[in-house]
C-alpha cells in the first residue's frame, strides 16, 4: 500500500463525518499498518483516517500512559500488551465528571497547539480489524487521544475544542495553514 500523507489543516475530509467501515480483514489491516507508519513517521500518538484523505470512521493509535491501565473486555491490560491498536466503527461514552484541562496539538495542525478541556475517563466500543466487536475503558493520555481520534471521525476538531483563549491565541496560525492547504489543492488540481 501507497504512503499516507497526512493532510493539512483546510483540506474538506477533515470536517466530513467518516463512513462507517464495511470490510474487515486483511485489507483493513493492511490500510491500518499504513496508517501507523503515517503516524509514527509524524512523531504522532493516534492518527484518524480523515487525516490520510479517507472519510471512514476508523482510527489507530499507540498509546502508553503507565500512569492507568486500559482494561479491554473487562481485563485490565499493560499498554504494552494491546498497543498500537485499530478502532473501527468507534462509539465513545465519557462518564460524568469534572473536565481537566491539557495542551493539546495534532498532526493536521503542524505547530499548533492549545488547551483542551475534556474529562480524562471514556469507555469505547469498536470492533478490531477482524471486525470482532471490544469494549476499552481508559484514562488519562490514552482516554484523551481516544477522543481527540473519535471526533476526527465525527469531522470535529481540536481547535473546536480549545478554550476560547486559546482559539484566539492561534486564530492567525491556523488562519495561515487553511490559506496555505487551500492554495495547495487548487495548485494541485490545476495541475491534474
Amino acid at each position: 500500500m501507497a504512503e499516507f500523507t497526512i493532510r493539512p489543516y483546510g483540506d474538506p475530509v477533515l470536517r466530513a463525518v467518516g463512513e462507517p467501515v464495511r470490510e474487515f480483514g486483511a485489507p483493513l489491516r493492511t490500510l491500518g499498518d499504513a496508517m501507523l507508519r503515517a503516524m509514527k513517521t509524524a512523531k504522532g500518538i493516534g492518527l484518524a483516517a480523515p487525516q490520510v484523505g479517507l472519510s471512514l470512521q476508523l482510527f489507530v493509535m499507540d498509546v502508553h500512559d503507565e500512569d492507568f491501565a486500559p482494561v479491554l473486555d473487562g481485563k485490565e491490560r499493560r499498554p504494552e500488551d494491546i498497543m498500537p491498536m485499530l478502532l473501527a466503527n468507534a462509539t465513545v461514552s465519557v462518564p460524568a465528571g469534572e473536565p481537566d484541562t491539557y495542551t493539546e496539538g495534532c498532526l493536521s495542525f503542524p505547530g499548533v497547539t492549545g488547551d483542551v478541556e475534556r474529562v480524562e475517563r471514556a469507555i469505547v466500543r469498536y470492533r478490531d480489524a477482524d471486525g470482532a466487536p471490544h469494549v476499552l475503558e481508559c484514562a488519562g493520555l490514552l482516554a484523551r487521544c481516544v477522543q481527540h481520534e473519535h471526533d476526527h471521525c465525527q469531522g470535529v476538531l481540536f481547535i473546536d475544542r480549545m478554550t476560547r483563549a486559546h482559539q484566539l491565541l492561534t486564530a492567525a496560525k491556523v488562519k495561515k495553514l487553511k490559506r496555505a492547504t487551500t492554495a495547495e489543492m487548487k495548485a494541485a488540481r490545476k495541475q491534474a
